[in-house]
């Protein structure tokens, strides 16, 4: 199996903001997405709600317990290498197995899968296709 960890090139929010993504319990959520993620916590906030800053690569993802509905809401990650994403995750105790999926925006046809986060919140990891 190929160890390589996918490099996330950048996030586009479902909603409104990478930065506010909404989590009903912040506490509960955080080891997810630094155990299995691989993301970094960089810094936490009480005001003006409780929330967290999570780095990746060059990307920035945050956390916050704003009221809103972790179901609705999440991003799509452009990865490198989908397939290497998805190993990754594994390696890290997702026990999940997703199936890859084509879709097309636009010009651009992408192979991706889905992550739901055990908050619900739901995360689109894609790879160009050319």
């Amino acid at each position: 199996m190929d160890t390589h960890n996918a490099t996330i090139r950048q996030a586009w929010p479902y909603q409104q903001s990478v930065m506010d993504l909404p989590v009903n319990d912040l506490d509960a959520a955080l080891p997810f997405y630094v155990e299995i993620m691989g993301f970094r916590l960089v810094s936490q906030s009480e005001t003006p709600h409780k929330s967290a800053c999570l780095v990746r690569d060059a990307v920035q993802i945050g956390l916050a317990e704003n009221g809103g509905d972790p179901a609705q809401d999440g991003c799509v990650f452009e990865v490198d290498n989908v397939a290497n994403a998805l190993a990754e995750l594994i390696a890290n105790g997702w026990t999940e197995r997703p199936e890859f999926q084509r879709q097309q925006h636009g010009t651009t046809s992408w192979n991706v899968f889905f992550v739901v986060a055990p908050d619900g919140l739901c995360y689109c990891y894609g790879e160009r296709e050319t």
